[in-house]
Formats: C-alpha cells, sequence, structure tokens
C-alpha cells in the first residue's frame, strides 16, 4: 500500500495543493457549522434567498417536472401521496396532544418529578409554536401573498410568479411563502434531540427519512415552490436550534431544570388545590340543588 503522499506525487505540484486547500476548506467549513450550527443556519436562509432570487427559473424548472399540461400537476392524484401527507398533519396532532397531556400529568402528580423532564416539552412545544405556528403560518403564510404554483400562469392559473421574500396581493391567507407542511416536517425531526443519546442518530435518520418525502410532495402537488420547502426547512432549524441553545445548552436561570421543576411543583399544588375547590363546589351543588 502507498501512503498519501505517494499517491500525490504524481500529480503536478499545482493541482495537488488545489486538491488539498480544497478539502482543507471542507473540513474547515464542516467544522465551523458543527460549532456554530445557529450562524451556519443563518447564513443558509441568507444563501438559499440570494440562490432563488438570483435563479427564479429553478423554481419553476423543478415543478415543471411534475406538471403536465393536459392533466396539470399530475400526481396530485396519487392515493400512495394523498395517504402520506395525511401522516404529517396526524403526527403533528398526536404530538401535539401528547406533549400537553405530559405538561397535566406533571403538574398533577408530583411522582413524575423523575420521569418528567420540564424541559422537554417546553423545548417541543415552544418551537412548534413559534416555528410552524407564528413565524410561518401566521407571519409569512398569511401576509407575503405568494401565489402557489398552481395558480401561476406558467401553470394553468392566473398569476404571475413572485419571487421569494417580495410581498405581493396575489393570495390573501395561507399561501406559498413559506411551506407549512414542510416547516411541521422540520419540527418532528427535533424529537431526536431529546431522546436518549444512543437513540439519537437512528431516530433522526428515521425522521428525515419521513421529513423529507412529506416536504417534496407539496412540490409534486403544485402546492408549494421548492423555495418555499428549503427555504421552510432552513427557518424552521433555526427556532429549533436557537430553543436548544437556549434551553438545554446555556439557560438562563429561569429556564435550568432546578428551577422549572420549582415552577412546575408551584403550578401543580395551585392547579390541584383549584380542582379540588371546584370539586368541592359542585360536591355541594350536588348535594343541595337549588
Amino acid at each position: 500500500m502507498t501512503d498519501g503522499r505517494q499517491e500525490g506525487a504524481g500529480r503536478p505540484k499545482g493541482e495537488a495543493f488545489r486538491a488539498g486547500g480544497i478539502a482543507a476548506g471542507g473540513r474547515t467549513l464542516a467544522t465551523y457549522c458543527r460549532r456554530h450550527p445557529i450562524m451556519a443556519t443563518m447564513a443558509s436562509i441568507v444563501i438559499l434567498s440570494a440562490f432563488f432570487t438570483l435563479f427564479p427559473g429553478v423554481d419553476l424548472a423543478v415543478s415543471h417536472l411534475f406538471y403536465d399540461p393536459q392533466s396539470g400537476f399530475w400526481l396530485r392524484g396519487d392515493p400512495y401521496l394523498r395517504r402520506l401527507r395525511q401522516i404529517g398533519p396526524f403526527l403533528l396532532r398526536f404530538l401535539a396532544v401528547m406533549l400537553v397531556a405530559t405538561v397535566f400529568l406533571r403538574l398533577l402528580m408530583p411522582s413524575l418529578k423523575r420521569l418528567v423532564d420540564p424541559r422537554v416539552p417546553l423545548f417541543l412545544l415552544s418551537t412548534l409554536i413559534v416555528g410552524p405556528g407564528l413565524i410561518v403560518n401566521a407571519l409569512l403564510k398569511d401576509h407575503w401573498g405568494r401565489p402557489r404554483p398552481v395558480r401561476i400562469e406558467d401553470f394553468g392559473g392566473s398569476f404571475p410568479y413572485v419571487p421569494v421574500w417580495r410581498i405581493s396581493d396575489y393570495c390573501d391567507t395561507n399561501c406559498s411563502f413559506v411551506s407549512g407542511e414542510a416547516s411541521s416536517a422540520t419540527w418532528i425531526v427535533a424529537l431526536a434531540v431529546v431522546v436518549p443519546v444512543f437513540l439519537r442518530r437512528p431516530l433522526a435518520a428515521i425522521l428525515v427519512a419521513l421529513a423529507f418525502p412529506l416536504s417534496l410532495n407539496r412540490i409534486a402537488f403544485g402546492g408549494h415552490f421548492l423555495s418555499d420547502v428549503t427555504l421552510a426547512w432552513a427557518i424552521t432549524a433555526l427556532v429549533i436550534l436557537v430553543a436548544y441553545r437556549f434551553i438545554y445548552e446555556v439557560p438562563p436561570a429561569c429556564l435550568r431544570r432546578d428551577a422549572l421543576d420549582r415552577a412546575f411543583d408551584r403550578g401543580g399544588a395551585g392547579l390541584r388545590s383549584g380542582l379540588a375547590r371546584l370539586g368541592a363546589w359542585f360536591g355541594r351543588r350536588w348535594r343541595d340543588p337549588m
């Protein structure tokens, strides 16, 4: 076997230097992204925004892959993809209900203190509310006015193509920019960071494998552009990373686990006392009806 120096000896010195520089640059970039994921994600939002602004034809070209002038977006009627689309909203509602139920059980049953880490529901519920809820659906989708692919002239509609981040009045509510379902699918992947360490990688692989088709079938259905999906991924990932930073890595005093446990204990005591008084009031009303 030959070592790396022997293998590179036959190449011109300049070519070997450039190859080594590219490899070193790639390692440096990967290292920076691992060490500074929030900054890297912010940079990805800027880069994606600039790319789709400079090359809007990419959006149209990708959507054209799923469009036929006679049948429109022909995958919209595919029964398997329609069932796949239902998985995302179902998982979202199921997880939200389970998280809220976990909070109430922790408040009502102090004995669960050792089993329930209060940071988990705080992290997941806050990122769900802020990411897919407030930023994506309430702010962007309802106020940016970008028409969906199926509604623009290139795909049989009546509106023009509107670039990313440009506010228009072609759509009043629940518009194309950005994709709510891609944002929700990205949020589901956040489950992988709150499970035990040995489960994180396999669970992340499973959830990413689910989130990817859940997101991309919105392009196949003519509901979103590629830019809507990729920017939804990046924006939601940024919310998740910031929340993880301030809840798990460098939390302020009020968000440390011991402080959250005390807050849950106080809230649980108040809730149990209130329920006891309410039960006593109903008991009196039951015994002595007017």
